[in-house]
């Protein structure tokens, strides 16, 4: 199967942004039906495919399906999708390290379901990209971790030097279902998609416990909070809502109070003021309580540039000095996190216990730093 996009798939999607960029209070409500279409079906499969990933609880692998037979799978998914008879599966909890020796938990659906979450991020994403905002750069065409490094640097030379470097805890474990599926049903009011929606966010969570025993749990459901990060739909759903906080930033007017900008990939943030940094700080805090978020009070701190520096996306800020003429400048250079772990990664690539060519199974490559240009030295 092709990875490019198929021409009535490119059709739909340029309808349905067309649709919610012309009118910002339109709702849709005919979309369920667009999920399990066979090009729709194929093309997310295909997607998956290429994504590679691990089997999730019910150990079904790219391998078994092709040998079912791919067109019967996803017909077969496609009536069950037709026959409102589709119910997600647990999600598969592993856990990846983190820098400074911490584990980050991930989710893995089983393989139906990733399908049937790329098939619906398909036809719902032209719809909420239109209202996502461009302080907001990550999992977007058009833009990447490297963009918003750059947006920050630009705004450093251009006066913005008091710098709120925020932390949010457990962000994607977080998010609260209710006050989530709010600006969703803004735009949607297809209630079987919204249903589709409400239903992997209520996914039981399974586990090893490390003597070969899994133990389920529905904490996800019990508290009515958090969105498996790792699953397809995952990257969508958390943007969605942290533009809940950038448009009340704005309508609050804290962008003109504080001459601020935002600056956000994804869970990572930073605002960037020209005055009261304190004040800025303060309000962010109180947002984002409104919001039922965690902000890390030991990590979100406020840095003057040049006089201190800050981290943000695998890069260092602050007052360098150039290597030719000496005189100093406000710039960014990979931070000294990044580069370890990078050459720790090339080193675990490149070692072999019978000459090059093996890879070990522990390298581990942050996204982030092949995003923002550690690989061509940027």
């Amino acid at each position: 199967m092709s990875l490019a996009t198929p021409g009535s798939i490119q059709k739909l999607q340029a309808a349905l942004h067309a649709k919610a960029k012309e009118e910002p209070d339109f709702r849709f409500y005919l979309l369920y039906d667009k999920v399990y279409r066979k090009d729709v079906l194929e093309h997310a499969y295909a997607r998956c495919k290429a994504n590679k990933g691990a089997a999730g609880v019910d150990g079904e692998r790219f391998e078994d399906v092709e040998a079912y037979g791919v067109e019967r799978w996803i017909g077969e998914l496609a009536e069950t999708l037709r026959k409102k008879m589709y119910q997600p599966q647990a999600v598969k909890r592993v856990y990846i390290p983190k820098p400074g020796g911490k584990m980050r938990p991930l989710g893995i659906p089983t393989l139906r379901d990733r399908v049937v979450q790329t098939a619906t991020m398909m036809v719902i994403e032209p719809i909420f990209e239109a209202d996502l905002q461009p302080e907001q750069y990550a999992y977007r065409a058009g833009r990447n971790a490297l963009t918003a490094v750059r947006e920050v640097h630009s705004l450093l030379k251009t006066g913005h030097k008091q710098v709120v470097d925020a932390d949010l805890s457990s962000y994607f474990d977080t998010i609260p279902h209710a006050e989530f599926m709010k600006p969703v049903a803004r735009r949607i009011v297809d209630r079987h998609l919204l249903h589709l929606i409400k239903m992997w966010l209520d996914a039981p969570v399974e586990e090893g416990d490390g003597r070969g025993n899994t133990q389920r749990t529905t904490v996800n459901r019990d508290q009515g909070r958090g969105t498996p990060q790792g699953a397809p739909i995952s990257p969508l759903l958390s943007g969605l809502y942290m533009r809940r906080f950038i448009l009340g930033w704005k309508q609050r007017g804290y962008e003109e109070r504080f001459g601020s900008r935002i600056v956000c990939y994804a869970d990572d943030l930073v605002i960037c003021c020209r005055w009261q940094a304190e004040q800025a700080m303060a309000a962010m805090q109180d947002m984002m309580g409104r919001l039922k978020l965690t902000v890390n009070a030991e990590k979100t701190r406020i840095c003057r540039v040049p006089e201190a520096y800050f981290d943000f996306l695998g890069y260092t800020f602050g007052l360098y000095h150039s290597e030719k003429t000496g005189y100093p400048y406000v710039g960014m250079r990979p931070s000294k996190k990044s580069v370890q772990r990078m050459v720790a990664a090339i080193s675990a690539e490149t070692t072999s216990q019978k000459g090059l060519g093996a890879v070990t199974p522990h390298a581990q490559f942050d996204e982030r730093d092949v995003e923002t240009g550690l690989w061509f030295g940027y």
